[in-house]
């Protein structure tokens, strides 16, 4: 029997076969990419476990290992913003690779400090300096880097889902992985970190290649500062309020985290590993509504808006409750609600900015609103520290109200038709 070939079936086998092919490089570039925001928070949140025993090691107060934290930060925060004018002006890759390698050369320094050096609290410092200027340079980068990858507003909020999805795995293994690690080294977390980073550029050098078509000319430094003004004069009513919420959301998570850390201590007696999995239970249902949400969304503005909104309502009134009892179980059901609240809208607010500010800009503005997160992850801690010990009920009316104030100002602000 002869063979008949059908070319109209072969294209369509052969369309076929390269959809598949795509679809395959597709997942692992988002591979790639997510394990950037996973191992910067790793990074960063596996130290908060250790930092008792880096007080006891090295004989400083807890004032001075707090300062481990928030160093890293304060560096991050001031350095954001230019990392994603770089990013605009030179491309995603060239700055987020070398950056990786500068965060591990940090952690690498911290950790032969507190193996090798008598007295290594300041080194340390220099040491967690360093991954911060690293983590302003690959972390906030991420987000463009999406758009520039994927031009249909479906794949760039599932994929975004995914995003936030990993940065929030990182918090929920960063307080178990780091303390089985300490249980081993004190200061091996630190040594862990370099690896990591070398994995992640790895992962990214082999898997994300730039996008063809997508070539721009590098922009002058003031015809950049002039067209970034006409973004703000143009998109500032719903960029302001993202702005505003990202760090509303960051500050009421941090705080939430680092009050729940310290009671499972003084009056659960929790400890450990047993603590960690513990603090796991919010941000675990937070990880699950952050990739929930990002594959539901598909682009839609409207939605991210109502998601938004309503995801801070049920932020505020569970954080608000939490004042009514303190039994472990309401207290973890009200927090692990205040998660999912949370974890709902941090996709929808990655999307708006990613999917309505062009390529040239792009990096600068999903800086900045890194910066705007950073700076709630830097302030809530100190901030719920001393409320939790004078006016414990005031703290959470607070945190309850600054969610009802997130809330509305999404609900008057972003406009769904905006872009």
């Amino acid at each position: 029997m002869e063979h008949i070939e059908n070319p109209t079936i072969q294209r369509e086998l052969g369309k076929t076969s390269s959809s598949h092919a795509s679809n395959r490089k597709s997942r692992w570039s988002i591979f790639a990419i997510a394990s950037i925001p996973l191992i910067m928070t790793l990074g960063n949140s596996m130290l908060i476990p250790v930092l008792p025993i880096l007080e006891r090691e090295l004989n400083i107060s807890g004032f001075q290992s707090s300062l481990v934290i928030t160093v890293y930060s304060i560096v991050a925060i001031l350095l954001i913003p230019i990392a994603g004018y770089l990013s605009d002006r030179y491309g995603r890759k060239i700055i987020i690779i070398p950056s990786l390698f500068i965060s591990g050369a940090g952690g690498l320094i911290a950790g032969w400090a507190s193996w090798k050096v008598e007295d290594p609290y300041y080194v340390i410092l220099l040491g967690r300096m360093l991954q911060g200027i690293g983590a302003a340079g690959a972390f906030p980068i991420v987000l463009p880097l999406v758009g520039d990858l994927f031009k249909d507003e479906k794949e760039v909020s599932s994929s975004l889902g995914i995003i936030e999805t990993s940065n929030t795995l990182g918090k929920v293994l960063s307080p178990i992985l780091g303390a089985f690690l300490a249980g081993f080294i004190w200061f091996l977390p630190f040594l862990s970190f370099p690896i990591l980073c070398i994995i992640s550029a790895v992962l990214l050098l082999v898997f994300v290649k730039k996008p063809k078509g997508n070539e721009t000319e590098p922009q002058t430094i003031s015809a950049f500062l002039q067209k970034t003004k006409a973004i703000f004069k143009e998109h500032g009513r719903w960029l302001y309020a993202v702005f505003f919420i990202g760090i509303v959301a960051m500050f009421v998570l941090f705080g939430v985290l680092f009050y729940l850390s310290s009671i499972l201590e003084t009056k659960y007696d929790m400890n450990g590993i047993k603590k960690g999995f513990q603090l796991a239970i919010p941000l675990g249902a937070l990880c699950i509504a952050s990739y929930i949400t990002g594959k539901k969304i598909n682009g839609q503005k409207n939605m991210m808006k109502w998601v938004t909104v309503i995801s801070f309502i049920i932020a505020g009134i569970s954080v608000t409750i939490v004042s009514l009892s303190d039994q472990l179980i309401f207290l973890t059901i009200a927090f692990l609600i205040c998660g999912v609240g949370i974890g709902a809208s941090l996709p929808c607010m990655d999307a708006m900015i990613t999917s309505s500010i062009e390529k040239k800009q792009r990096g600068t503005i999903t800086s900045i609103y890194s910066s705007m997160r950073f700076l709630g992850v830097a302030l809530g801690p100190p901030i719920v520290s001393v409320m939790m010990k004078k006016a414990e009920l005031f703290m959470f009316l607070m945190l309850g109200f600054l969610c009802f104030i997130a809330a509305f100002i999404a609900f008057k602000a972003i406009r769904a038709e905006a872009k």
